[in-house]
């Protein structure tokens, strides 16, 4: 089975004032539904509240990203399953939960892994 990676940036999701908890009790309602179907590997949100770093191969640590990525924020899930039309399912379950479209993408398969 492939896994798939399923995104949104924070500024994606805009929740009207006193929704938060609808939309909080939603995701992690489809969060449990993807763990009891045996498809859920890992997810999660970005701390926005701390800043990124660049490691270079020596170990020298910078402060910021790459120039080209001035935000990687929000939430994802990392989805194991049998076909794209699998993840673009969950896709729009987790979309509808947390309000916002979501980006959907394939890790590559690594035979050595």
């Amino acid at each position: 089975m492939t896994k798939y990676l399923i995104s949104f940036p924070s500024d994606a999701m805009v929740v009207p004032d006193g929704e938060l908890p609808a939309v909080s009790d939603a995701s992690h309602a489809v969060v449990q539904e993807a763990k009891d179907a045996g498809v859920w590997v890992f997810g999660g949100g970005i701390d926005a509240s701390v800043p990124p770093v660049m490691v270079d191969g020596d170990g020298t640590v910078t402060e910021g990203t790459y120039p080209q990525t001035t935000q990687l924020e929000g939430g994802y899930a990392v989805l194991e399953l049998p076909s794209r039309e699998a993840a673009l399912e969950w896709a729009a379950k987790l979309a509808v939960a947390c309000r916002c479209a979501q980006e959907v993408r394939e890790f590559g398969y690594d035979p050595a892994s």
